[in-house]
């Protein structure tokens, strides 16, 4: 189990091998963390996506990219499920996270800075986006040693602290 740890910020700046891009299913930027990345890093991450995802993504999985101009090495592309658009099947939102840490392992990047998958403009309900990140990370079989979960906002931050904090007690 990765040791978990929740920080305030962008997650554009972190100092590790991965971070994970909460994507689109067209693989071509957009807005939110995706813009985001896409900006810093620079053309060479939409042109990796642009050859290794010709067709997408599907809402669930995850793929690996260039990390341009970005600290990182790689950049893990998944896709969440869009809450607002009536696309409330857990499991879809539970396997990105599974998904991204099973392509951390297979590059072997042992840093990995996650977002909240799907808890910004895709509105999954923030205590749900948090329970499903921090369970499916303590509980998966990865490699990976470290993973910070990076948040754009106070209420994010201490949601994530709050139940990191509540695992520990248990």
């Amino acid at each position: 189990m990765p040791v978990i740890t929740a920080v305030p910020g962008d997650i554009t700046t972190q100092d590790v091998d991965a971070i994970v891009n909460a994507a689109n299913r067209a693989m071509r930027g957009g807005g939110g963390v995706d813009g985001a990345i896409h900006r810093a890093g620079g053309p060479a991450i939409l042109r990796d996506c642009i050859t290794r995802f010709p067709d997408g993504l599907a809402t669930g999985d995850a793929g690996w990219t260039t990390a341009g101009e970005l600290p990182a090495r790689w950049v893990i592309h998944t896709v969440g499920p869009n809450f607002a658009a009536g696309e409330r099947d857990r499991s879809l939102l539970v396997s990105c996270y599974r998904r991204a840490l099973e392509v951390a392992d297979d590059l072997g990047a042992r840093t990995v800075a996650f977002p909240l998958i799907s808890a910004g403009v895709y509105a999954w309900p923030l205590h749900d986006a948090v329970a499903a990140a921090v369970e499916t990370i303590a509980s998966a079989s990865t490699r990976v040693d470290l993973v910070r979960i990076v948040c754009r906002t106070d209420d994010a931050l201490q949601a994530v602290r709050a139940a990191l904090d509540a695992r520990r007690a248990e």
